[in-house]
């Protein structure tokens, strides 16, 4: 077999280290308290997540903006007001699929 040949055949699953996995802990470390996400979730969704929130309406999609830990900093009805209080805290928004 030649040098700058490739091998065919069966791929090999790469295996997760665990040093590699970030807690939430490290989460919040990495972003320094300056990353942030936005999540979209139902009003239903919001009402178990924040069970003292009220008023919202049945069925509407609300936007958390949360902290790279995790931690709710708020709750709005659309991605841009979500987006305007990041950039108002001059937080970083990080795309999470």
């Amino acid at each position: 077999m030649e040098k700058n040949s490739v091998k065919r055949g069966r791929r090999r699953s790469a295996k997760v280290d665990p040093r590699h996995i970030l807690s939430g802990l490290d989460l919040a470390k990495l972003g320094d308290g300056k990353v942030a996400y936005i999540r979209m979730m139902s009003s239903d969704e919001a009402q178990r997540m924040f069970p003292t929130i009220t008023g919202l309406p049945d069925g509407s999609n609300i936007f958390a903006l949360h902290s790279a830990d995790g931690t709710p900093l708020a709750l709005t009805d659309s991605r841009q007001a979500a987006m305007g209080h990041a950039m108002g805290d001059r937080l970083v928004v990080a795309s999470i699929h």
